[in-house]
């Protein structure tokens, strides 16, 4: 079995692998049968002699290998036919903008994996740059904080070399007495913590955190059932909840009346309620005027994310009596960062992290009869059809 490294070719650059030369080096020696090569890339995280120095090939020879690997979505005039590939398609969801790169890859009979459908037999992602997400969203948060109050800079963090340098900084700065609100428990949010932790902020309960001033800055990392309950009145239930979101309410609002500063990690299904809305936001008890919007998602759950920043201008204002972009140093506006590709910013990490989940769960796979099921689930396309598992993309392929 033979895999290619493909070389990132989306625009914007993103640097990200998803095997470093460590983790190709583990492969080659776990899997007598595997082979890699790496093809050329002037962008990469890891330089093409990283990859030599571990005696790995790099050439320009993918038409070689069964297998591509890649992170983001490969141009269409790029993909090669009846071959194997890995990446981000962002077409699960039926995304427009990318139903022509799913027909082509069908058309060129490729045998595809979305690494987003890699997952359990209970559903649960397997790999993921979530954490990474959370950790440079936490950081770039608290730079988004110091820039509207011109309290103290940070440098960007795609300019810092990895998480431990990201708390150094995060250590050198003053906080006033704010209190930060975390929500989500999952990779993203727990990713975020790490960065609150690591840079020592005193962590509260609920209650707490709700009831109680302190003369320090605090956080408060809130699950699901602490900002939503059921409409009834009756006693929620967190499986239900995201079974059955739209028999809850959102109960958020208490949170922003005493929240300064807002990072959102968790995860928002469809049909689930906003955390708070338009309306929400102009209410004067609404107190809440930065928010890291790691979670990104558009028109949703947070009324101020009216759409994606980036890595180049990665935060802008949300005027609450307009609805309008604004000046985020303006006295109303709300601050929002909004970055909608996090990991980028961080790509070596991320890239380690990521191989490691990879080399776990996908990488056996190929040589052990795929026992789990891991490959069978990820496959969306066999043969120049969707695979059952995701045939219900085929009215998006026919363009209705």
């Amino acid at each position: 079995m033979k895999f290619g490294i493909i070389k990132e070719r989306k625009n914007p650059p993103d640097r990200r692998v998803v095997l470093s030369p460590d983790a190709c080096s583990t492969v080659v020696s776990t899997f007598k049968e595997a082979k890699i090569i790496v093809e050329p890339s002037e962008i990469r995280i890891y330089k093409d002699s990283e990859y030599e120095e571990k005696k790995l090939q790099v050439a320009s020879k993918m038409e070689e290998c069964d297998v591509l690997i890649g992170v983001k979505e490969v141009p269409i005039e790029a993909l090669i036919s009846n071959k194997k590939y890995f990446f981000f398609s962002h077409t699960i969801k039926k995304q427009p903008y990318n139903r022509k790169l799913l027909q082509t890859i069908l058309e060129k009979n490729i045998e595809f994996y979305d690494h987003e459908a890699i997952v359990s037999d209970k559903g649960t992602r397997l790999v993921a740059f979530g954490r990474y997400a959370g950790i440079v969203g936490a950081y770039n948060g608290f730079r988004a904080y110091g820039l509207k109050y011109g309290t103290f800079t940070l440098p960007k963090a795609e300019t810092v070399k990895d998480q431990e340098a990201l708390i150094a900084e995060l250590k050198k700065i003053q906080l006033p007495n704010i209190k930060i609100l975390l929500t989500g428990k999952g990779r993203v949010g727990n990713g975020a913590k790490e960065m609150l932790d690591g840079m020592g902020l005193q962590k509260v309960n609920l209650k707490e955190y709700l009831e109680e001033e302190f003369n320090t800055p605090v956080y408060c990392q809130i699950d699901a059932l602490d900002y939503n309950k059921r409409k009834d009145g009756e006693r929620s239930n967190k499986q239900e909840f995201f079974t059955n979101p739209s028999e809850y309410k959102s109960n958020f609002f208490r949170f922003a009346k005493v929240t300064d500063f807002y990072i959102a990690g968790h995860f928002y299904g469809d049909g689930a309620p906003y955390l708070f809305t338009k309306e929400d936001v102009k209410h004067p008890e609404f107190k809440i005027k930065v928010v890291a919007d790691v979670s990104c998602d558009i028109g949703g759950p947070i009324a101020s994310t009216i759409k994606a920043s980036t890595i180049v201008n990665p935060v802008y204002g949300y005027d609450p009596q307009t609805e309008q972009e604004t000046d985020y140093k303006n006295h109303n506006a709300i601050a929002v960062m909004a970055v909608d590709n996090l990991p980028c910013e961080l790509p070596r990490d991320a890239s380690v992290g990521f191989g490691q989940s990879f080399i776990k769960y996908v990488i056996p796979a190929f040589f052990n009869n795929d026992k789990d099921g891991v490959l069978e689930r990820a496959r969306m396309t066999k043969d120049g059809k969707l695979t059952s598992r995701f045939s219900y993309l085929q009215d998006y392929v026919d363009g209705k």
